[in-house]
């Protein structure tokens, strides 16, 4: 703060003729003056200044030029006091602490919208939970979980998060993934199962050791995927449920079970997972499992049980919705009559017919070959596989945590001219690097006992000589940072008038854009040691959060903000009428550049339950397109009165009850529509069954 010509004037503070002031909620309160000090000097202290005298001088000088601006025998405001305190410091020569008070009003005034918009969000959340999660349901202990979600994502917005960061989430340049947890935890895991079961592990009320029978040896499983659960706030899946549970039947248990055994246990542990709850009480454990690639007699016959057992569904034949089944596909070991797991695949390929899952993924694809089976997915579509810190393995690794950038903003305001949209990809590229490398260094800082099972009981790699005070930075470095990206189809609209489904020239910028953000994030691993990849997001709120912004600030454009969603990632639009084999060629060309994960679907009219042969040519195509994690997606209808299922209207065709679950496929999970958000609702209703494949295609 520069020195003040002005003398301290104490009379000038005790003849202050305002006694109140007006807060901004109406209130009138006592109108104090060393509030109004306090502040100048905090803004002075920002930039160096240390003399308080200065800043009650100019103190005096804010009550003088309010006096002559007519307030007299008024009642100012907090804000007419606050623009007087810019006014008076700029007049005096007091730049760099007007720009801090400035800046400190203005963290002010967002601090206060946070709070009003929080309490708004509170209301609704009352009434009805909030469907940016699908799998949230709609019990007090979710509406207290959505409540203490939605006041942390204020507070790092408003606290925590620096300037440029908030700014790029909140104006809807990118959006920071599970905002809520910032500096709580991380994303998600591949679990070692069978090491925990051969070892034993303490959920914090006492050692569960090692278990006896098949029976247990499935509790424990599901027991593990909770628990880790409410550590973490992503997916929690085993990357070899066949091959780890086959190992713990020979080499743990007590008693080799029959094959009866085993469905039965496999059955309990289906069941736990669609009922056991996590996050205090508010939702199932988003699970997955990977299997079919174990050729032993122990772990084919746990892959045929929980196959076997998701085909005749929970008590009364429900679908499952969890755990999501990935079912590895593998030429010498499945995928082909001779196989010793063929029998599996064409079990596999029945049980998707009937269920939609298991879903599908491709260990022969171009970017998974070199990693045998290694390569595990998740059912929302994560991998984690390439490691700069040590093994390249799924088990005991995860992604961090990921930031996904909206395409449409950049090519709006590109204005359709393609080298500045390259341009400013590449700035917001840099910038969503640097937010996760900030939330990366605040996580880093944890400590094992802050996590105490998910680190305190060693499932993260790197975890094992840690103790309960060390930090977990020696760890979490095996995980991956994903940037993500949404709404391409919607980008090459704007930049050349068609999507990649229309047209050779706007494929080709497609692929040139995502294999730009592919070289930047290997580009920013090499740059800052870490695992820096690149997601084909899973879009579920954000899908409408992106595009309702830019319909404020652009207008309603057609094709691009007329609707209530951005199409997923690198997806064709849904509602593009095309066929299979075209969808997948297309979509399959992409899969190679995201390496923290990818998925294409195709969509039916129905299960396709009579014809196996159809899903077999639909998995064949996926794997001839170099496809690396696929689904096939129709209509389930359930009757709740009589369990009838099929697909149906407005009401059960067998007993004419109303209450229906309906069961689609969400961002890679199963769920029922009454739990999606709006945007998704819509997308929903826009999808387009796309034409099968001829037999020998």
């Amino acid at each position: 703060m520069a020195e003040s010509a002005l003398v301290p004037n104490d009379q000038a503070f005790e003849e202050n003729p305002f006694k109140e002031i007006r807060k901004r909620d109406g209130r009138v309160v006592p109108f104090d003056p060393v509030k109004i000090t306090d502040a100048i000097f905090k803004a002075a202290r920002a930039v160096g200044g240390s003399n308080r005298e200065i800043a009650e001088n100019l103190t005096v000088q804010v009550i003088r030029h309010l006096q002559k601006t007519g307030y007299n025998g008024l009642v100012p405001t907090v804000e007419e006091v606050q623009d007087a305190v810019e006014k008076v410091l700029i007049e005096n020569g007091h730049a760099r602490t007007a720009k801090a008070y400035i800046l400190y009003r203005d963290r002010r005034t967002r601090i206060r919208e946070a709070k009003s918009e929080l309490m708004d969000v509170v209301k609704e959340i009352l009434v009805e939970t909030n469907r940016e999660n699908a799998n949230i349901g709609n019990s007090p202990s979710a509406k207290m979980l959505q409540i203490a979600m939605a006041a942390s994502k204020k507070y790092y917005l408003s606290n925590l998060l620096p300037e440029e960061f908030a700014a790029a989430h909140m104006e809807g340049y990118f959006h920071i993934h599970d905002l809520d947890y910032y500096s709580k935890t991380l994303n998600c895991l591949q679990i070692d199962l069978a090491r925990l079961l051969r070892e034993g592990f303490n959920t914090g009320y006492g050692y569960i050791r090692p278990p006896k029978r098949i029976s247990s040896a499935a509790a424990q499983a599901a027991i593990i995927l909770q628990s880790n659960q409410n550590d973490m706030f992503g997916g929690q899946s085993f990357p070899h449920f066949d091959r780890s549970m086959g190992e713990v039947i020979r080499e743990v248990l007590k008693e080799k079970p029959t094959e009866d055994d085993i469905f039965q246990a496999m059955e309990a542990f289906i069941y736990n997972l669609n009922s056991m709850h996590s996050r205090a009480g508010a939702q199932v454990v988003f699970s997955s499992i990977n299997l079919g690639t174990d050729t032993t007699e122990e772990g084919r016959a746990v892959t045929r049980a929980v196959l076997e057992a998701f085909y005749r569904g929970l008590g009364r034949g429900e679908n499952p919705i969890f755990p999501n089944l990935v079912f590895r596909v593998k030429e010498r070991v499945n995928f082909n009559p001779g196989d010793p797991n063929y029998d599996l695949y064409r079990l596999a390929l029945k049980v998707a017919a009937r269920r939609m899952n298991p879903t599908f993924s491709f260990m022969d694809s171009s970017f998974n070959r070199q990693y045998g089976d290694e390569v595990a997915y998740m059912g929302c579509r994560s991998r984690v596989i390439g490691n700069r810190h040590g093994p390249e393995v799924s088990a005991g690794r995860g992604n961090f945590a990921f930031t996904t950038l909206n395409l449409p903003r950049l090519a709006f305001e590109s204005r359709g001219v393609q080298e500045l949209f390259f341009v400013e990809l590449d700035r917001m590229l840099r910038l969503a690097a640097r937010q996760l490398l900030h939330r990366f260094e605040i996580i880093s800082r944890l400590r094992v006992r802050d996590l105490p099972f998910l680190m305190g009981q060693k499932l993260y790699m790197g975890s094992e000589k840690l103790g309960p005070d060390d930090t977990i930075g020696e760890a979490i470095k095996h995980s991956t940072l994903a940037i993500g990206f949404i709404g391409l189809a919607e980008t090459l609209l704007l930049l050349i008038g068609k999507h990649h489904g229309e047209d050779e020239e706007a494929l080709q910028l497609g692929l040139q854009i995502v294999d730009h953000m592919r070289r930047r994030c290997d580009q920013f691993s090499d740059e800052y040691d870490l695992n820096f990849t690149l997601l084909a997001t899973p879009a579920e709120g954000l899908s409408g959060r992106f595009v309702k912004i830019d319909r404020e600030r652009f207008g309603v454009v057609p094709g691009i903000t007329d609707k209530e969603y951005y199409t997923n990632s690198f997806h064709l639009p849904v509602n593009y009428a095309i066929s299979i084999a075209d969808k997948l060629g297309i979509e399959g060309r992409f899969h190679r550049y995201c390496n923290a994960g990818h998925i294409s679907y195709v969509e039916l009219e129905a299960p396709p339950l009579h014809n196996i042969e159809a899903v077999d040519r639909i998995v064949r195509c996926m794997a001839a397109s170099d496809v690396g994690y696929g689904g096939i997606n129709f209509p389930i209808d359930e009757c709740r009165a009589c369990a009838f299922s099929g697909v149906f209207s407005d009401s059960c065709p067998q007993c004419g009850s109303s209450d229906i679950r309906r069961i689609r496929r969400i961002t890679g999970y199963l769920s029922t529509d009454d739990r999606f958000n709006e945007a998704k609702k819509y997308e929903l209703r826009n999808r387009r069954p796309h034409f099968m494949p001829r037999e020998g295609q």
